[in-house]
């Protein structure tokens, strides 16, 4: 894994997270700690994987923060953070719209460790793009850091973060090519070397969880103005691709709701929380009201 000034390219071996993949980490890491990095487990039968596709995969659950990595008695250990026990109790399968939009925002926001992800939702603002557009832009972003990562690396990170989220056709639901990502529609193809970013379709992300990924990025706030959600980094508007009317629209349903009142003023529309929580409680909420 290449470390420059805690940026992180090409963890993922190469390869995008497949649907199934992050169940495998999570049972094999609640099962045996150790799984990754003992020397006298085969990793590879433990998880059905090739030696690359298990590195990739232990860089994926950390970049999606289901798990940490840390030292015990002289070794590394994997454990769950608290985001990945709760998914694991609920939703283990990675089957919820819910869960995908907070893995996404997860992988979107986090800068150290998925640096070409979090550049892409949060930095890159050019809505229809190419390969040359992503990756000199991005090598210009990084060189006004002092870091300048290899060319050929820019461009795996690219080929990558365009396979997690475009959307492949194809009727064998046992397909185990595809990325989970794909349904959330963030990256459309336009043209033969263009690419678009686009929104999840109208009433896709589930309103606990919007709520939830709000709060998590505003925990010491009762009042957020709406531009702030919509153009700061980090935020829905920009982890999600959404227009104002987008947000808008999940805005007043929210209010409905009876979760936030939507404040508009000449110059400053704001939302005001009606609830006290932390966004992991809006978290649990949210599979709780889908349990069967």
């Amino acid at each position: 894994m290449n470390e420059l000034n805690n940026y992180k390219f090409h963890g993922h071996e190469t390869f995008y997270v497949r649907k199934g993949w992050l169940y495998k980490g999570l049972k094999n890491v609640v099962n045996n700690s150790r799984v990754f990095t003992d020397k006298n487990i085969n990793a590879s039968d433990a998880f059905g994987l090739g030696v690359s596709m298990v590195k990739s995969l232990r860089y994926w659950l950390q970049a999606f923060n289901l798990t940490v990595e840390k030292r015990e008695n002289r070794e590394t250990i994997q454990e769950l953070t608290e985001l990945g026990k709760i998914i694991y109790e609920y939703d283990r399968y990675i089957e919820e719209t819910g869960t995908l939009c907070l893995l996404q925002y997860q992988l979107a926001t986090n800068e150290s460790m998925a640096t070409s992800w979090y550049y892409f939702f949060n930095e890159f603002n050019i809505h229809d793009f190419t390969k040359e557009d992503f990756v000199d832009s991005l090598t210009a972003h990084l060189k006004f850091k002092q870091i300048e990562p290899a060319k050929k690396t820019l461009e795996s990170e690219y080929i990558c973060l365009l396979n997690t989220y475009l959307k492949k056709e194809t009727t064998d639901p046992e397909d185990n090519l595809e990325s989970p990502f794909g349904e959330l529609e963030l990256i459309q193809q336009s043209e033969k070397k263009f690419y678009k970013k686009s929104a999840p379709k109208d009433g896709y992300i589930p309103l606990q969880i919007l709520l939830a990924m709000i709060v998590a990025q505003h925990p010491k706030e009762t009042e957020i103005k709406i531009s702030d959600l919509l153009k700061e980094k980090n935020n829905v508007g920009k982890v999600f691709n959404l227009g104002l009317m987008s947000l808008s629209s999940y805005l007043d349903k929210l209010q409905i709701e009876g979760y936030i009142q939507v404040v508009r003023t000449a110059g400053l529309d704001v939302i005001k929380l009606r609830e006290n929580k932390t966004w992991i409680e809006y978290v649990i909420d949210y599979y709780e009201s889908i349990k069967n």
